[in-house]
């Protein structure tokens, strides 16, 4: 066993409550690496206080400047460390170090880009229709806002909620995935040698039972979940009992469009990097990849090489290309989808097993995975699987293509391939879906809104747009005539 984590409250860590513990599981060799506490009802309720009285008593009139500079600090802590905290997630999730290493330098870009927000958020003079009325609108803080983050990418995801959240004026509970929550507690002592107030920043660990404690919880003014949207109801549900609203960044069925007049090269890798990156467990993985059939065997024939020559081992090894499922119960749902692919007529042309060989034997390693001849109509083209596994579908005509690209009840993310680019701007505006990727594929800035349509969710996280999440508007309204005209008054 190594590191023995702790709740962080009220800038104090703590133990739970009850003492109950979970293990920390290294999905590479199945060995406990670490100890993760589970917070009980009791921990969440002192969680929430603890950051509605610190909202209360100081941190809504902490000043932008200050707080800019506390986020900005906050960068810095962890881009200085950031060798060693990918090293921790790649531990606590199988993701390759060579993913992991990078998010940790986006997620410091996206805490100084919202701390060059945090100064700016000026609100609006509204001109009226009479002249002897000043009417001003503020954008003010909701509150206090809880962060719900998955397991694929806990820091990463965690900096699209936590930056605007900050810059925004808002004090926070985190709830990590209990499959990977070393990196979020990690974290808490670099918001500790920034220098925030006790209560800004809080985070309770567990399963499922901490999540609908903090739904429901009283005393909480948005929640902002990223997971599957099975999960999304009911923590929707819960928090609308009270009144509080959501922001719901869901999961994803991506359609991935290759016309036969692209650059074949550049969509190959786009592609490939679309499933098989971060071993396919993205919610915007582009699952699906419809394929014109000019191009369509030559497409086919080109994944299956590249796909078999995939380095899969230790996800700490940057040389590893592709890592493990996160754990033992999405490792046997993606065999359980590859399986029930076969049966119902897909046509596998590589993977489809548990991979092994050197270094694999004790991991959750799954080959990647490429099914043809694939049916929209089909379980595997139409549910989110989150694992390496393709699912290549022909067609004939671009209005077939969008046809298929949204017949899904997701709409997250899609890629189009084209050098033509009329069709490059009819393709992107009918296509369904939040984010729409035209020669590029799996590509993030911090400066852009990212969110779904239909069953991905609903509201925005990154770019300007995502202060809007945490924020609402306070109207007011002067009138300096220095004259009152009774209402009741008997006029002739």
């Amino acid at each position: 066993m190594g590191t023995d984590y702790k709740l962080f409250i009220n800038g104090q860590w703590r133990e739970s409550s009850t003492g109950e513990r979970f293990p920390a599981i290294n999905p590479y060799n199945q060995a406990v690496w670490a100890s993760i506490p589970q917070a009980s009802d009791s921990d969440v309720e002192d969680a929430v206080r603890a950051a509605r009285t610190a909202f209360e008593t100081r941190w809504r009139q902490t000043s932008g400047l200050e707080r800019s500079k506390l986020i900005n600090r906050l960068a810095d802590l962890l881009e200085a460390d950031g060798d060693r905290m990918s090293v921790l997630e790649s531990t606590d999730n199988g993701k390759v170090v060579r993913e992991t290493r990078p998010q940790m330098s986006f997620a410091a870009r996206q805490y100084r880009f919202f701390a060059g927000f945090a100064d700016k958020l000026w609100g609006n003079v509204i001109p009226l229709d009479q002249p002897h009325i000043l009417d001003y609108a503020n954008r003010v803080p909701l509150g206090v806002a809880v962060l719900v983050t998955p397991w694929n990418s806990p820091m990463h995801l965690l900096s699209n909620k936590l930056a605007p959240a900050l810059a925004a004026g808002n004090c926070v509970v985190i709830k990590p995935s209990e499959h990977a929550s070393a990196t979020t507690l990690e974290f808490c002592r670099f918001v500790e040698q920034a220098g925030f107030p006790p209560g800004v920043v809080n985070v309770v660990t567990g399963d499922g039972r901490v999540g609908k404690a903090l739904a429901g919880a009283q005393g909480i003014d948005r929640l902002s979940f990223t997971g599957s949207p099975a999960v999304a109801r009911e923590v929707a549900a819960a928090a609308g009992r009270n009144l509080v609203p959501v922001t719901l960044e869901l999961g994803g069925k991506s359609p991935n469009i290759i016309f036969d007049d692209a650059d074949i090269d550049l969509a190959v890798v786009g592609a490939l990097a679309g499933i098989f990156a971060a071993t396919g467990q993205t919610c915007i993985a582009g699952s699906r990849l419809l394929v014109q059939r000019g191009v369509y065997q030559e497409i086919i024939d080109r994944l299956v090489v590249r796909a078999r020559k995939i380095v899969m081992g230790d996800p700490t090894n940057p040389a590893t290309e592709m890592g493990t499922a996160a754990n033992e119960p999405q490792f046997k749902r993606i065999l359980g989808m590859i399986a029930a692919a076969r049966d119902a007529g897909a046509r596998l042309v590589t993977g489809g097993s548990a991979a092994s060989g050197p270094g694999l034997a004790k991991g959750f390693f799954i080959e990647p995975t490429i099914f043809a001849d694939v049916d929209n109509c089909m379980t595997i083209a139409q549910e989110e699987i989150f694992g390496p596994v393709l699912s290549v579908i022909p067609f004939d005509t671009e209005e077939e293509a969008i046809r298929i690209a949204n017949d899904t009840r997701f709409g997250l993310a899609s890629g189009v391939w084209t050098t033509s680019l009329n069709r490059a701007l009819r393709v992107s505006q009918a296509i369904q879906a939040g984010t729409v990727w035209v020669n590029t594929y799996r590509a993030v800035a911090c400066q852009v809104p990212f969110g779904g349509m239909k069953e991905s969710g609903f509201g925005r996280e990154r770019g300007a747009a995502a202060l809007d999440e945490f924020m609402t508007y306070k109207n007011v309204m002067i009138d300096f005539s220095g004259t009152v005209r009774d209402p009741f008054a008997i006029r002739t």
